[in-house]
């Protein structure tokens, strides 16, 4: 879990390829042609389908309705708490390349740069969301970590850039080729 563009994709395909588990990607199984999301009780069904077998990766948050159903089965969550000048800039360099480039997104979907400069709008703004949700869904994060429910996880609480590669690296050489996956 994490800020947008604090890196959740490729952590989990590093993961995923150490593990040789599947790795989901929440956003694909949320997000409909023209940016219309699934009903909760489809992604929610999706979810589901995805991590039916012994192992998976998940990338993303989509706290309301995927922590039920993944949270009480996994065993690991890594937390990709990375502070807003490094998460802004990133998004904004990532959002105009895919907008430049017409990069698919999930199906149909392109990149809608101009709407994140609308920092009036955290409904249309990633830009703007970002920074009026960054405070309050780090404080629910760290209060999750301490919740009875979730005493059965690990939690991995990464801070910058550096620390998360110095995690995925330590990670592929104790789940690498050759190592056990018991």
């Amino acid at each position: 879990m994490g800020p947008t563009n604090s890196g959740k994709s490729t952590l989990a395909a590093r993961l995923a390829a150490a593990l040789d588990a599947p790795r989901v990607e929440l956003d694909a199984l949320y997000w409909r042609p023209e940016w219309t999301p699934a009903p909760d009780e489809e992604f929610q069904a999706a979810i589901r389908e995805a991590t039916s077998g012994e192992r998976w990766v998940v990338a993303g948050n989509y706290h309301r309705t995927a922590q039920p159903i993944t949270w009480p089965r996994a065993d690991l969550v890594v937390w990709l708490d990375f502070p807003l000048h490094v998460i802004l800039p990133r998004l904004i360099r990532r959002s105009w390349r895919r907008w430049r480039t017409r990069e698919l997104l999930w199906g149909t979907n392109t990149e809608q740069f101009w709407k994140h400069l609308k920092l009036w709008d955290p409904a249309q703004s990633l830009i703007a969301w970002q920074i009026s949700t960054h405070r309050s869904v780090r404080a629910r994060n760290e209060a999750e970590m301490h919740d009875q429910r979730w005493q059965h996880l690990r939690f991995v609480r990464l801070r910058s850039p550096r620390e998360v590669e110095a995690f995925a690296q330590s990670f592929e050489v104790v789940a690498g080729p050759g190592a056990s996956r018991d």
